[in-house]
């Protein structure tokens, strides 16, 4: 599954409005819609902000479950001329109204920054390309910690060095699962978050906090080196295992 759609390539539809599609898919499948709502606009300006610290050249955006879009349309409009986005998203519905997103916004006709959307999941991203800035929208503590592993392992792969990752995590999740959450369950989610607290460790530059969001989250930033330190290179080979 790689499906691909470039900008204006489809006429858009009327569809249901985000809320209600983010219900319907959470109750399908949470492990790959990992909400209940889209992000809200303060968590949206948060995640895109290291494209604000570089709005004067052309960059190469990635962003990785973009679900129905909330944070793509902050995106777009901070693309400078000359610039690329490569939307990826796995749910099919999710992927269609990408499009529709795409195909309708007034900010990409004519000379304009180039967007495409992908229905893959970003490990199987099939691309030569390396990006200045990652955007991660991805469920991650919904996923396994082998998978966890893997998913930051090719962020860092895809980005330049010294482009940065930017990613959320919501506030109080720990909490949560320890008191409703199974026992097997629970040390999932430690574990996830021992894998999160290496990368870190090894590459963060920065977390901030976005109260003004359902539910409140933290805000990652992390930067791929321009050479890589021995505790990044022995997670790199973890990651490869």
């Amino acid at each position: 599954m790689n499906d691909s759609t470039t900008s204006h390539h489809r006429a858009p539809v009327r569809r249901r409005p985000e809320g209600w599609t983010f219900l319907v898919e959470a109750a399908r499948d949470l492990r790959t819609t990992g909400a209940l709502a889209p992000s809200g606009e303060a968590l949206a300006h948060a995640l895109t902000s290291p494209l604000r610290a570089h709005a004067s050249r052309p960059l190469s955006v990635l962003e990785a479950g973009a679900g129905t879009g909330a944070v793509t349309r902050a995106l777009i409009p901070r693309l400078s001329r000359g610039s690329r986005l490569d939307i990826v998203e796995a749910n099919p519905r999710f992927a269609a109204r990408l499009r529709d997103l795409v195909a309708a916004h007034p900010h990409l006709a004519g000379a304009s920054p180039k967007v495409a959307v992908h229905r893959t999941y970003v490990e199987h991203l099939s691309t030569d390309r390396r990006y200045d800035v990652i955007v991660s929208g991805l469920p991650l503590t919904n996923f396994t910690p082998v998978q966890v592993d893997r998913i930051m392992a090719r962020y860092l792969e895809l980005l330049h060095p010294g482009g940065v990752l930017t990613y959320f995590a919501y506030l109080g999740t720990r909490a949560a699962r320890a008191l409703t959450a199974s026992r097997a369950e629970a040390r999932r989610h430690t574990a996830v978050n021992e894998v999160m607290a290496a990368y870190q460790r090894g590459y963060a530059t920065g977390r901030w906090t976005v109260w003004a969001n359902l539910p409140p989250a933290h805000v990652w930033h992390l930067r791929r080196p321009l050479a890589p330190s021995r505790h990044q290179e022995r997670l790199r080979d973890a990651a490869g295992r």
